[in-house]
C-alpha cells in the first residue's frame, strides 16, 4: 500500500505492479471497461457536443487519477474516432515538492501522455492572499494559468477531468452552503479568455471506475499534492460527499435524482432564477398572468 497525502487527508492506495501500456491501453475499451469508462465518454461528448470537427483541445493533466484517464481516453479516441481534431496536453507545477513533479513526470511518461509541463508558483501565492481557504483562490488561478497555457498554444477548447461524482457534490454543495441551485456544467465559454471553452467529457462517469481503473493498472496518481492544504481542516467538499455516501445508504439511486435535477427544473415552480446576470422572481410571471386574466 502507498500513502499518498493531500487536502488534509492520506488515501492509501494499492500497489500494484504496472502492467505494460498496451494492456492498459486496450483495458480502456476491452468489455471490463467499457460500459462505465469509454462508454460514458462517448456519450457525454455526443450528448454535449463537445468535441467538434477541427477543434483543437488542450486536455488539463494534474496528475491526479481523473486527468490520467480522461487523457487516455482521449488519445483512444483520437485513435479510433471518427471526428478529425487535435490534441495538446499542458500540466502545470504551481510549486509541488521535487519528488511530486518527479512523480507527475514519470506517470506521464510510462502512460506515453506528452505534457507540456510549464512552472508557476500558485500554491505560495494563493496561500498569502487567502491563508484561511487557499483552496478557492488556487482553484481560481490555475484555471486561469491552464487557460492561459491553452490559448497560448492555439487551443478553442480546455478538458477539465470533472466527473460524475463532481457534479453532484457540487449540485449539493451550492444548495447546502451557499442557498442556490447550481450544477457544474458539461461546457461553457470562457469569460475572461475569448474563444476558449471548458468541457467536460467525464461528466458521466463515476469516481469509483476511475479509481479502479488506474489502480488496476498499477498507476500511483497525484492526489491534490498541496503542502498548503495538507494543513488546512474542514474541507466542505469532503463533507458533502461524505453526506452523500451516507444518503445512498437509505435513498435508492439518490445520486442519480440530484444529476437529474438539474435537468429538470421546473421555473413554473421556483421562487425566483437568474439568467445572464439578471435577478427573476416568481411574481414577475404571477403578476402578468393575472393581468392577462383582468383583460380576457
Amino acid at each position: 500500500m502507498s500513502n499518498l497525502s493531500g487536502n488534509g487527508c492520506d488515501i492509501l492506495v494499492p500497489f500494484n505492479e504496472r502492467i505494460p501500456l498496451r494492456d492498459i491501453e486496450k483495458s480502456l475499451i476491452k468489455k471490463k471497461n467499457r460500459k462505465n469508462l469509454w462508454s460514458k465518454f462517448i456519450k457525454a461528448i455526443k450528448d454535449y457536443s463537445l468535441v467538434e470537427e477541427g477543434d483543437k483541445i488542450a486536455v488539463a493533466v494534474s496528475g491526479g487519477k481523473d486527468s490520467l484517464v480522461m487523457s487516455k481516453l482521449f488519445q483512444e479516441l483520437k485513435r479510433h474516432g471518427q471526428v478529425d481534431f487535435e490534441l495538446e496536453f499542458i500540466a502545470m507545477d504551481p510549486g509541488y515538492h521535487e519528488s511530486i513533479r518527479e512523480l507527475l513526470i514519470d506517470n506521464c511518461q510510462y502512460l506515453d501522455i506528452p505534457i507540456h509541463l510549464f512552472e508557476s508558483k500558485i500554491f505560495e501565492i494563493a496561500d498569502e492572499i487567502a491563508k484561511d481557504y487557499p483552496c478557492y483562490m488556487c482553484a481560481r488561478m490555475r484555471r486561469g494559468a491552464l487557460y492561459s497555457k491553452a490559448k497560448e498554444l492555439g487551443c478553442n477548447k480546455l478538458a477539465l477531468g470533472h466527473h460524475y461524482d463532481d457534479v453532484i457534490e457540487t449540485t449539493m454543495l451550492n444548495l447546502l452552503c451557499s442557498g442556490n441551485f447550481k450544477t457544474m456544467l458539461p461546457k461553457l465559454d470562457s469569460t475572461n479568455f475569448e474563444g476558449i471553452q471548458i468541457i467536460r467529457p467525464l461528466y458521466y462517469i463515476r469516481e469509483e471506475y476511475i479509481s479502479k481503473f488506474i489502480q488496476n493498472a498499477g498507476i500511483w496518481p497525484l492526489n491534490c499534492a498541496c503542502m498548503v492544504a495538507a494543513k488546512k481542516t474542514g474541507n466542505k467538499r469532503y463533507e458533502i460527499k461524505e453526506l452523500i455516501k451516507n444518503l445512498e445508504k437509505t435513498f435508492v439511486n439518490v445520486e442519480k435524482s440530484i444529476f437529474r435535477a438539474a435537468e429538470n427544473v421546473n421555473v413554473d415552480s421556483v421562487l425566483g432564477w437568474q439568467m445572464d446576470g439578471e435577478k427573476h422572481s416568481f411574481l414577475e410571471r404571477f403578476e402578468s398572468e393575472s393581468k392577462d386574466d383582468e383583460l380576457d
